[in-house]
């Protein structure tokens, strides 16, 4: 059922928050919007600019890797002046007030783990955009590490550990998905009794299929995004307006 408007979307959606037990939040670019992170397919979004970089050119070409971290770079201020908005906030309320156990997102930006839920109950499918990896051996680099070495080579640097690439801990096109974080998001789409998919386009698949792996084991599913989604059809409420809006009533001390 799609909301007819703002004030009765809210009012549904706090009724199914009081009669649920397990919320299971499942969250991407939209609800960061606000925060002042552009998303990527909207008009004006990240991949409108620019073309994403797939994995195995990154890997392949050292221009790639370049400028993938050319881009980085240019988004630092972007990443590190943003902080947790209404959405964020009204999510980490119902997880302090235990309703919520973990929260899936498709998004890269922190603003879960910066809003008060702990970095062990935000599973990140995308991976992590604020420290960069090894594709090698896996070992962790900060940014500011990154950013010398850069500067001091002209390029993008090389593990210390195993002279293979490193790249921001995020998931590219054509890179696997982490193993950990889609069975941990399966098995609480499993098990929840309210699935709220927030600010997702709800296309970019393995992803796409939690909302409809929720509903078809007796979850209520409720979506909330400016735009219709092609699983509109399914969901028990649809809110079609600003995810601040629709959220910040349920925002706490």
């Amino acid at each position: 059922m799609i909301a007819s408007d703002l004030r009765n979307g809210v009012e549904r959606l706090g009724d199914m928050i009081a009669e649920a037990s397990t919320i299971v939040p499942f969250t991407g670019a939209g609800i960061s919007t606000e925060c002042g992170i552009p998303d990527f397919r909207s008009p004006g979004g990240l991949w409108t600019r620019n073309r994403p970089i797939p994995f195995d050119e990154f890997v392949a070409s050292p221009d790639a890797r370049d400028e993938a971290w050319r881009r980085r770079f240019a988004m630092e201020p972007t990443f590190a002046a943003a902080r947790p908005g209404r959405g964020h906030r009204a999510l980490a309320s119902l997880y302090r007030a235990g309703k919520i156990p973990a929260i899936v997102t498709q998004n890269i930006d922190n603003l879960h783990q910066i809003s008060g839920v702990a970095a062990d109950h935000v599973v990140e499918l995308h991976g992590n955009t604020t420290y960069a990896r090894c594709i090698g051996c896996g070992h962790a680099y900060d940014l500011v590490w990154v950013k010398q070495r850069f500067d001091e080579i002209g390029g993008a640097p090389d593990c210390t550990v195993c002279d293979e690439p490193v790249k921001t801990a995020t998931i590219s096109f054509g890179q696997a998905m982490p193993e950990d974080a889609m069975r941990r998001a399966t098995e609480l789409a499993r098990h929840c009794d309210l699935f709220l998919a927030i600010g997702s386009s709800l296309v970019v698949w393995p992803a796409a299929g939690f909302p409809m792996l929720a509903k078809n084991c007796g979850a209520k599913l409720v979506i909330i995004n400016n735009e219709a989604t092609e699983q509109d059809d399914i969901a028990d409420l649809v809110i079609h307006y600003d995810i601040g809006e629709a959220l910040g009533p349920f925002v706490g001390n």
